[in-house]
C-alpha cells in the first residue's frame, strides 16, 4: 500500500507535472489549467465549487466526438494558480474571457455546473455577443435555505480541522452528501481524479475562501435579465440533488423564454456524473 500523501501538502508545479492531464495558459499573469479535446464548434465547459474538470470525466469524450472542447480549471482550483484572489462571479467571468481571447474563440457555448454555471449566467449577460448556446446544470444563482450540513464548512476552525484529516473518509462523505446520487458507483480511480487537486498546496484555503463568498445564490435579478436575452438555454437538475433543490430549476425555466428544462431521474448535484448516458445526448441534441 502506497504512503497517504496529505492534503494541501503538495507544491502546484511538481504536483500538476505528475497529475494534471491538460496544458498551462497565462491569463492575466495567472495560470489556468485546461484539457482540449475534439474538432467542430468550440464549447467550453466550467466545473463548479471544489471540482476540477474532472467533473465531465464521463462526459468530454462524447461531447468532443462532435465538437471542440474545452475544461478549464477555474482559480483556485484543480491545477489552476493558488494565489490568494478575491473569488467571485467577477473574477471567474474575467477568467473566463481572456481565455477566450488568448484561444481566439470568438463565439462559444458555455457548459456550466453549479458554480460554473453562474459563472456562464455572468459571462452570457456582459459578453452576449461571445456566446452561442448555454447548459446550465444544476446551476447555482436561486437563492435557497442552506441546510445545517453545508452551514458547518462555513464555520472557520471546523472545516479547516476537518479538511486536514488524514483519511478520505471526510471527502467521500461529502461527494456523498453534496454532490453524487449513487456513490456506490464511483470508482477508486474515479475518486482519486475528482479529489486530487486538493493535495496541492493553497487548496484548502482557496476552496473555504470561495465558500464563506457566499456569492453562489446571488443571480436571481441576473437570471431574469438573461431571460430577456434570449439565449437558447439548456437547464438540466438533478432530481435528487441535496446541494441545490430541482424546483429551482424549474423557477429558473419559468423566467427564461428561451430555456428547456430536462429533469434527469437518479441523479443528484453532479447530475451529469449521475446519469452520464443521458446527459450527453441531451446535450449533443441541444448543441447540435
Amino acid at each position: 500500500m502506497s504512503a497517504f500523501i496529505p492534503w494541501n501538502s503538495q507544491a502546484i508545479d511538481v504536483w500538476g507535472e505528475q497529475h494534471a492531464e491538460g496544458q498551462f495558459i497565462d491569463l492575466g499573469g495567472r495560470r489556468t489549467h485546461y484539457v482540449e479535446r475534439g474538432e467542430g464548434q468550440p464549447v467550453v465547459l466550467i466545473h463548479g465549487f471544489n471540482l476540477d474538470w474532472h467533473t465531465w470525466m464521463r462526459n468530454i469524450d462524447h461531447l468532443a466526438a462532435n465538437f471542440k472542447v474545452y475544461a478549464i480549471d477555474l482559480w483556485g482550483q484543480g491545477y489552476s494558480t493558488r494565489e490568494p484572489l478575491n473569488y467571485g462571479y467577477d473574477l471567474f467571468e474575467k477568467q473566463l474571457r481572456l481565455f477566450m481571447e488568448v484561444m481566439n474563440l470568438q463565439k462559444t457555448s458555455l457548459v456550466g455546473h453549479s458554480m460554473g454555471a453562474g459563472t456562464s449566467i455572468t459571462f452570457a449577460l456582459r459578453n452576449r455577443e461571445k456566446v452561442n448556446k448555454l447548459v446550465l446544470v444544476d446551476s447555482a444563482g436561486i437563492p435557497v435555505t442552506l441546510p445545517f450540513r453545508s452551514k458547518v464548512f462555513r464555520m472557520k476552525g471546523v472545516a479547516e480541522f476537518l479538511l486536514s484529516l488524514r483519511t478520505d473518509m471526510i471527502r467521500r462523505m461529502n461527494l456523498g452528501d453534496f454532490w453524487i446520487h449513487n456513490m456506490e458507483a464511483v470508482t477508486n480511480s474515479d475518486y482519486e481524479k475528482l479529489t486530487g487537486y486538493q493535495k496541492v498546496a493553497g487548496s484548502h484555503e482557496a476552496v473555504l475562501s470561495i465558500l464563506r463568498k457566499d456569492f453562489f445564490n446571488t443571480l436571481e435579478d441576473e437570471i431574469v435579465e438573461l431571460g430577456k436575452l434570449n439565449i437558447s438555454t439548456l437547464i438540466i437538475w438533478g432530481r435528487q440533488d441535496n446541494s441545490l433543490p430541482f424546483n429551482s430549476g424549474e423557477k429558473m425555466h419559468q423566467v427564461m423564454p428561451s430555456s428547456k428544462l430536462e429533469i434527469l431521474e437518479e441523479a443528484g448535484h453532479l447530475a451529469n456524473f449521475d446519469q452520464a448516458e443521458s446527459f450527453n445526448e441531451l446535450v449533443t441534441n441541444f448543441l447540435s
